[in-house]
């Protein structure tokens, strides 16, 4: 599994990522290999507000569907609408393309408690 270090990780399988002052999100590697092809993203409406460890969305594969969950408290800055055509980039890139959401974090302090990438492997 690739789970980069420069990222923080929640137990509930969504990765975090700093990018100036918002919070890049999506789930991770571990998470879409165990889902399968995925065929649905449901995401957040932009400008919702959002509590850390809440449903924020849903994936959907052939094989199930799972929730995704907000890994820091904020505001729903930008959606990944190529999500909508194409879920197959959270498989193929679930670090790039496959990013979910954008969020304004009440306090971005709050990624620094997320999960390391060994921390996460620790857990799974």
């Amino acid at each position: 599994m690739n789970h980069p270090s420069e990222l923080k990780y929640a137990s509930t399988h969504e990765w975090a990522k700093i990018e100036g002052d918002l919070v890049v999100t999506g789930i991770s590697d571990h998470a879409q290999d165990a889902l399968g092809d995925l065929v649905y993203v449901e995401v957040p409406e932009v400008g919702s507000h959002l509590t850390a460890g809440a449903q924020a969305g849903v994936v959907e594969s052939v094989k199930t569907a799972s929730d995704i969950h907000a890994p820091v408290s904020g505001t729903v800055i930008e959606i990944n609408t190529s999500l909508e055509d194409d879920p197959d980039f959270i498989n193929d890139d679930p670090y790039g393309k496959g990013w979910i959401y954008k969020i304004k974090p009440d306090n971005i302090a709050d990624v620094e408690q997320l999960l390391s990438n060994t921390e996460y492997e620790a857990g799974l």
